[in-house]
């Protein structure tokens, strides 16, 4: 079983009444079919890893470091305190996959030629980065383009992001085992560490209560990349490891939604 980063202390998530989000920046990401027939219905996403405002509440926006050394089961709460809901296995392979599928997403200016492209992930920076950050190597890019048009940050490096594992989890969102024939493994276009994809388990793997986190952090090296999975224990903190929120479609206001997980 893979090791997760080493834990780091960290501050607990925020309580209370849900704030307003009016500057929250969210992306729109349009229906898609995972490889096997799964269709995952248009949803809106974070363009960013979260941050914590200055009011101690989750917050989207560029300018905004993100929010790390918050275990999983905080994060689930600072998204619901915030009216939205914490992005789940499939809403990110429906991400991953529509980005990949874009000519514009590879190094070689085609889907399949070269690399998909990876975001901070050499080193090259000493702690997560902001979304206005702008890495001096080109090979760093942290940017993917959907199939609407539509862009999103960081889900190829900078920080990991927790996941609510919908496939095969339980009903808190935390893995069971993951199968070799599970969408988790399968749904990914090319092989583990080839083509950018990143790191993953590529047989059968018995990952009971753990939590899932995928993407990769300024450390991972080569294995970063959209596809990357791991998993790591719920109830730690790590200074790595940050969160992604969702909303569904048509929801402006997050006082209007009672945010609830699958």
């Amino acid at each position: 079983m893979d090791q997760a980063p080493n834990p780091v202390a960290g501050q607990p998530a925020p309580s209370g009444d849900a704030a307003t989000a009016a500057a929250d920046c969210f992306i729109t990401v349009p229906d898609v079919t995972l490889p096997g027939g799964i269709v995952v219905p248009s949803f809106r996403v974070g363009q960013f890893a979260c941050s914590k405002g200055d009011d101690g509440r989750l917050a989207v926006t560029a300018t905004g470091v993100p929010w790390v050394n918050i275990n999983y089961h905080e994060a689930r709460a600072a998204c619901a305190a915030a009216g939205y809901a914490q992005v789940t296995e499939r809403q990110w392979l429906a991400v991953a996959i529509d980005a990949a599928r874009q000519d514009c997403n590879w190094t070689g200016g085609r889907v399949g030629a070269g690399k998909l492209f990876r975001g901070l992930r050499k080193g090259s920076v000493s702690g997560p980065q902001p979304g206005d950050y702008t890495p001096a190597d080109e090979k760093e890019r942290r940017w993917l383009t959907l199939s609407n048009g539509e862009r999103i940050c960081d889900l190829n490096g900078n920080v990991w992001q927790w996941v609510f594992d919908d496939l095969q989890g339980d009903e808190n969102g935390l893995t069971t085992i993951i199968e070799a024939d599970s969408p988790s493994l399968t749904a990914t276009p090319y092989p583990s560490m080839k083509k950018g994809m990143g790191w993953r388990p590529e047989e059968r793997c018995d990952w009971s209560g753990y939590a899932l986190f995928r993407g990769g952090c300024w450390l991972s090296g080569r294995c970063a990349g959209a596809f990357y999975l791991v998993g790591g224990w719920p109830d730690l903190r790590y200074d790595l490891v940050a969160v992604r929120c969702t909303q569904p479609i048509g929801v402006s206001d997050p006082r209007s939604l009672v945010a609830a997980q699958p």
